[in-house]
């Protein structure tokens, strides 16, 4: 089988959108970027608005804090800034959904501790 230059364009095509630095990886994680945020951020709002954790794990939320915490030093060190060319460099989708993620977290474990610790102390 012979190649000819169309196929040799799609293949050239195809290999970037699947490398690393193509679309395929970029738009599976504004993909995941999105559903992380809009996992946490209604989960934040309820909780704000009800003031209710009684169904609310701690241990989640501070291992999810913990994380959180962890891949924004990952996408800090793969680069927040981008170069003269590109405004944001490879690690601020992870930064910044995680920075989102981790002051919902934040939230919900702080309500979680005044709810569980210091409201007890008053009802006695």
């Amino acid at each position: 089988m012979t190649l000819t230059l169309e196929h040799s364009i799609f293949m050239v095509l195809l290999q970037d959108f699947f490398s690393p630095d193509g679309t395929f990886y970029q738009t599976i994680g504004l993909i995941a970027s999105i559903g992380l945020v809009l996992g946490y951020v209604p989960q934040a709002i309820q909780t704000i608005k009800t003031r209710k954790t009684d169904d609310i794990a701690l241990p989640t939320f501070l291992m999810i804090g913990i994380g959180g915490i962890a891949f924004m030093m990952q996408g800090a060190m793969l680069g927040i800034l981008g170069d003269g060319d590109n405004f944001f460099g490879p690690g601020a989708a992870l930064f910044i959904t995680n920075l989102i993620t981790t002051v919902c977290s934040v939230i919900i474990f702080g309500i979680k501790m005044y709810n569980d610790y210091f409201k007890k102390d008053k009802k006695k």
